[in-house]
């Protein structure tokens, strides 16, 4: 993995938030990938495979046009990458902010540049 790779690695996951297209999200994890939506996750609250983080991902939907988000490579190391960005999720007029979060996600690659571990860590920035 190195930064150009990654960055557009980062894109393409908000891209596939955006559109909530199954093909592009799955593109993005290998077959046996997990996903952590907070560091502490074990068990059951583990998002196991490919499928299953496809269908994690389109049970709860965020509106198209309510949120906004960017982010960028900060380490990478070999197969593990790290990445740092913000999310901002919008008010009815689609330019105030409602809530913003900073974001970290820690990944691991495999060989073919899908991400076979992903753990998320977000807080949220108070007003």
């Amino acid at each position: 993995m190195d930064t150009t790779a990654f960055q557009r690695w980062l894109d393409d996951y908000v891209q596939a938030w955006r559109t909530y297209d199954e093909e592009a999200i799955g593109a993005l994890f290998s077959a046996d990938a997990s996903y952590r939506y907070h560091p502490w996750d074990e068990g059951d609250d583990v998002v196991e495979g490919r499928a299953a983080i496809v269908a994690d991902w389109l049970e709860e939907k965020d509106e198209p046009g309510s949120w906004n988000a960017e982010y960028r490579p900060w380490a990478i190391d070999e197969d593990r990458a790290v990445a740092v960005g913000v999310s901002r999720y919008l008010a009815a007029d689609g330019a105030s902010v409602e809530r913003e979060y900073h974001n970290v996600f820690l990944c691991r690659f495999d060989a073919d540049g899908l991400c076979r571990e992903f753990t998320e860590i977000f807080l949220r920035r108070s007003n």
